[in-house]
């Protein structure tokens, strides 16, 4: 397996769509199934062996970092890198951690929930010299395909990447192995001092420096709207009944569970912050 120690979250945005009109909820700690969102990465990260983990914080900083620092275990060391201009896109975020790597590692968003295995699969397959993206080849499955982030492939060769294609075969999960040279390419396309990472990931893919490692019949869900969540939810009910876990309410930081209306017609269901105002 390749041996990867260090990840990167991205954590920055405002995350506007889930939280609507209250401030006061910060998108990471919306409560899934009573546990914090972020607690399902962390967990997934001290499974696949990740030792240091920079969490790239930008909107109401000070609070991420201090409820962040509540929940972290003592086999994970956190690194903590702000990124001032998180109003922009997220290649910004990245960028944030340039100078704080040193090796390959494993990149992923603080809004997602995914399988444990899909890291797993990633690192067996991960060729260090490029970039790697987990890729979910399950079109019909995907909640929302409008706005997911499409890939076209030739084999395990990613050719063109965009929310906007018209021919794909998979979709990004958010989950990558990531070259140090990332960066570079981050660089290189930035316009006006802004950049996505997918741009990064196309300009990579044009000089046949990225490919895609198949997730099979693995699951994950992005969590950017409230019908998002309430899908995530009921899927990990699933999921976690039938495996027979018993942690997903278990624990100090069980916060107050989303009321999972939205499936059952109510798409605004009353959210809390489960690490409440901490400052």
């Amino acid at each position: 397996m390749t041996a990867i120690c260090e990840a990167v979250i991205l954590m920055a945005g405002e995350g506007s769509r889930l939280r609507g009109f209250d401030k006061t909820l910060l998108k990471p700690f919306v409560p899934v199934l009573g546990r914090p969102l972020i607690c399902y990465t962390i967990d997934a990260l001290i499974h696949a062996g990740i030792k240091r983990a920079n969490f790239i914080v930008g909107y109401e900083s000070g609070r991420i970092i201090a409820a962040v620092k509540q929940l972290i275990p003592s086999e994970l060391e956190p690194c903590f890198i702000e990124n001032l201009e998180w109003q922009k896109q997220n290649g910004i975020s990245l960028l944030a951690a340039a100078n704080d790597l040193t090796s390959p590692f494993l990149l992923t968003m603080s809004d997602h929930l995914f399988d444990q295995s899909i890291v797993g699969l990633l690192f067996r397959n991960a060729v260090l010299d490029q970039l790697n993206l987990a890729l979910d080849r399950k079109l019909d499955s995907i909640f929302d395909i409008d706005d997911a982030m499409k890939v076209q492939t030739q084999g395990d060769r990613i050719l063109k990447i965009g929310k906007d294609l018209t021919v794909y075969d998979g979709i990004d999960t958010g989950l990558f192995v990531c070259p140090l040279d990332i960066f570079d390419y981050l660089e290189r396309v930035k316009r006006n001092g802004d950049c996505s990472l997918a741009e990064g990931v196309r300009l990579m893919a044009s000089e046949d420096k990225a490919r895609a490692v198949d997730i099979g019949d693995a699951w994950w869900q992005d969590i950017d709207t409230i019908p998002m969540l309430a899908c995530a939810e009921t899927q990990l009910r699933s999921r976690l009944a039938r495996r027979d876990i018993a942690t997903a309410t278990a624990g100090p930081h069980r916060g107050d569970r989303a009321e999972n209306q939205a499936c059952a017609g109510n798409n605004h269901p009353k959210m809390k912050d489960p690490v409440g105002q901490t400052e």
